[in-house]
């Protein structure tokens, strides 16, 4: 089992592709923290993990603040004294035409996505600087990359975490931290089954592969990442997206 006996945090995992990172996690021996906003939904997952035979614990969390970041990872620490895998994935979308968009749309966004993703980084580094070891993955997108009609705030949120995890790869790689982004592009999720069937089409016209991608498709990206299989490569980002960026 590739993570055996680490440990590995994964935000807004109760759910969807957060949840299938966390479930492959454990299958490969990792001890997964389950961390939601929504404390009934993470209580659930691990729950369900257990009961799978797998060893999770679960925390409710708001990653936009930095207190309750800080008070999940200490109580982490007091019991596990390690944090081996951070895997940031909580984030939201508020999509609107860009003068439509409001303030708080906008703020939602970026306070979720990516001072989520700082403030968790920021907090869990610390720990991984003194074990002089750690892997940082954060989930971007491929709209982070390419712009979407309807999504200025998305698209920013992402574009940013790809720079940021740029330069928490530079600032940290020498304790032996590695940080990388994965950027999906559609992904089969409840979102994406509410599509209409003439939007879904239009989807598949602009992916070469002519499928939407499943929540395992970047979960193993991720596993990759985490792995020993992936120690020489940091800085980087990886498109899980059916060749749709081409």
């Amino acid at each position: 089992m590739e993570l055996k006996d680490q440990v590995a945090l994964i935000t807004g995992s109760a759910r969807g592709i957060g949840k299938e990172i966390a479930q492959v996690f454990a299958e490969q021996g990792a001890t997964v923290i389950i961390s939601d906003i929504n404390a009934e939904m993470a209580a659930a997952t691990a729950e369900e993990f257990k009961k799978q035979g797998y060893r999770a614990e679960h925390f409710a969390c708001d990653v936009t603040n930095v207190e309750s970041v800080e008070q999940m990872v200490n109580k982490i620490l007091d019991k596990f004294n390690r944090i081996d895998i951070l895997l940031n994935n909580a984030g939201i979308t508020k999509d609107n035409l860009l003068l439509r968009m409001k303030d708080d749309e906008w703020d939602a966004v970026l306070k979720v996505n990516l001072k989520g993703t700082f403030n968790c980084t920021k907090v869990v580094a610390k720990a991984m600087l003194k074990a002089r070891k750690g892997k940082i993955i954060s989930i971007a997108s491929v709209i982070g990359i390419m712009g979407n009609a309807g999504q200025a705030n998305y698209a920013a949120s992402k574009a940013g975490i790809i720079g940021f995890t740029k330069s928490v790869a530079r600032e940290l790689a020498s304790r032996g931290i590695t940080a990388n982004a994965v950027a999906p592009g559609y992904i089969q999720t409840e979102m994406t089954d509410k599509l209409s069937e003439k939007t879904r089409e239009e989807i598949l016209k602009n992916i070469p592969l002519q499928k939407l991608g499943t929540p395992r498709d970047v979960a193993g990206v991720c596993l990759f990442l985490a792995s020993d299989d992936a120690n020489y490569i940091t800085g980087q980002t990886i498109v899980v997206d059916g060749g749709m960026a081409i």
